[in-house]
């Protein structure tokens, strides 16, 4: 990470949560019991990161993983719609992939998932709503790279969601595209469980754990290349230094 981007990194997690700082209202005006116990600037910490934690994705690892792809990529852009139709056959397709893996009957894989896609490019277009790629990229030679940035600790029953939304994904950008490489993932921006091994047993079964997912290190270095984790963590403690006074003034005032 060259000094121009690190300054740029920084400059977008300092933004973010000065933003966040002059927008934050606690949820609970009065909490009589938890004040007592605990105290009011404790409560107002703990609403704010509470607070803070949902709005991550949005407002700093997207621009930021932006801000690092834009470096290595042709095309880098968040919150991007590849797209608002599909074909009935590839509606069949995902379908059969879908219900193969929930029976046991197949093995994920990615790659011939997304050929047997490619395949049914045909019949019946239809409109569908447009869902918005978290990240999208684009290399040299137009080969594209379709990103939903997840909590690192999701719901077990989204997961079935999670899968089909990133074949369709593949569907549409095929249906616009179909002479260029498409590749559809999860990512987590951390692992919670760190330093052991992220915990993927519940995606097993379901995704292809080497095409699909990404987890810490291996997504933001394949954003911004080797070591480009570490140095996003340095990122973070400097602006934490940096703002730690400006942040402790701003909850002194729910001590009273």
């Amino acid at each position: 990470m060259n000094l121009t981007l690190q300054k740029k990194v920084e400059q977008t997690i300092t933004t973010c949560l000065r933003n966040k700082l002059a927008n934050y209202t606690p949820e609970s005006k009065e909490m009589p019991f938890h004040y007592r116990l605990i105290g009011k600037d404790r409560m107002a910490l703990f609403s704010f990161i509470h607070s803070l934690n949902t709005s991550f994705g949005t407002s700093i690892f997207e621009p930021v993983a932006q801000a690092l792809a834009s470096e290595r990529f042709a095309k880098a852009s968040t919150q991007h719609i590849i797209g608002n139709t599909i074909y009935d056959n590839n509606q069949r397709a995902i379908s059969e992939i879908l219900d193969s893996l929930r029976a046991g009957n197949s093995d994920p894989n990615k790659l011939a998932e997304i050929e047997a896609i490619r395949e049914s490019l045909s019949g019946t277009t239809h409109s569908v709503k447009p869902t918005k790629v978290d990240l999208y990229l684009e290399d040299n030679n137009g080969a594209k790279w379709l990103f939903d940035i997840k909590s690192p600790k999701p719901n077990k029953g989204e997961f079935q969601g999670f899968k089909r939304t990133l074949l369709e994904w593949v569907a549409i950008a095929l249906s616009n595209d179909d002479k260029h490489e498409v590749h559809s993932l999860i990512a987590f921006p951390y692992n919670p469980y760190a330093p052991k091994p992220y915990e993927r047993w519940t995606m097993k079964g379901l995704f292809d754990l080497k095409h699909e997912i990404m987890v810490a290190e291996e997504f933001w270095d394949f954003l911004g290349g080797e070591g480009t984790y570490e140095e996003l963590l340095d990122c973070f403690a400097r602006v934490g230094d940096d703002m730690r006074g400006e942040i402790d003034e701003y909850f002194k005032r729910f001590m009273v």
